[in-house]
């Protein structure tokens, strides 16, 4: 602007989310992003099997960034929606960008959520939560996804993707770790398990992904929450 440059990091989310259209601009149509319709297409297939209706659902979009994910869910059906992240640019920019995707945008940490914001997201009784290209990476870590899990009704819709290569038997950590254990135990009961490319890299390669899209049957047992990083 005004001939001046500035230059960005991939993950400077604050700077990105304060130019109108710059995250679109980056990740949809220079990197071609499909995860918020491809995350939102197997939960619609999923509850379609289970006899389930979008309509039903009250969701939390965990990472909701300026809504893009948000927006996909409420095309689908889902009946009301309240977006979450960590950063106060987040928030301006989903309200500029998709007024009336979310009921409800909460600024937070989540692992260090005080009584009052928690009483907040306990209020809607969500019975999803969607978490899309945020987990993993350190963006958002286990023990904020634990306890938006905690947040959650039972049984509950979840449905969020991971690289893949996270999942693979050499990572024994963090959210890996977490997820794996979910899966394992029976408190995420999976119904839909798809590997697809994410969106390219910088340099043109495609960054696979997993998308799992399952139902909560349990909380997360206390002495879990020792292991999990925040």
């Amino acid at each position: 602007m005004d001939g001046v440059q500035e230059v960005l990091r991939f993950h400077d989310y604050g700077r990105i989310f304060s130019v109108p259209g710059l995250y679109e601009e980056l990740f949809y149509s220079k990197l071609q992003c499909t995860s918020p319709r491809t995350i939102a297409g197997l939960l619609k297939d999923a509850l379609a099997e289970a006899g389930g209706t979008p309509g039903s659902l009250r969701g939390l979009d965990l990472g909701a960034g300026n809504g893009m994910v948000g927006e996909a869910l409420l095309q689908l059906g889902v009946s009301s929606l309240v977006g979450a992240d960590i950063i106060t640019e987040a928030e301006t920019a989903a309200r500029r960008d998709r007024p009336g995707v979310y009921a409800d945008y909460v600024v937070a940490d989540f692992p260090r959520l005080d009584e009052a914001t928690r009483q907040r997201l306990q209020a809607p009784r969500f019975n999803l939560l969607a978490s899309v290209a945020a987990l993993g990476f350190g963006d958002i870590p286990s023990r904020a996804f634990a306890t938006a899990w905690s947040l959650l009704e039972t049984p509950a819709w979840v449905a969020f993707n991971i690289k893949e290569d996270f999942l693979s038997p050499q990572y024994q950590h963090g959210f890996s770790l977490l997820v794996k254990r979910l899966v394992d135990s029976g408190l995420l009961e999976v119904h839909r398990r798809h590997a697809y490319v994410h969106r390219l890299a910088l340099d043109g390669t495609p960054l696979r992904y997993l998308a799992l899209v399952g139902i909560k049957r349990g909380e997360i047992p206390s002495e879990w929450w020792e292991k999990l990083d925040d």
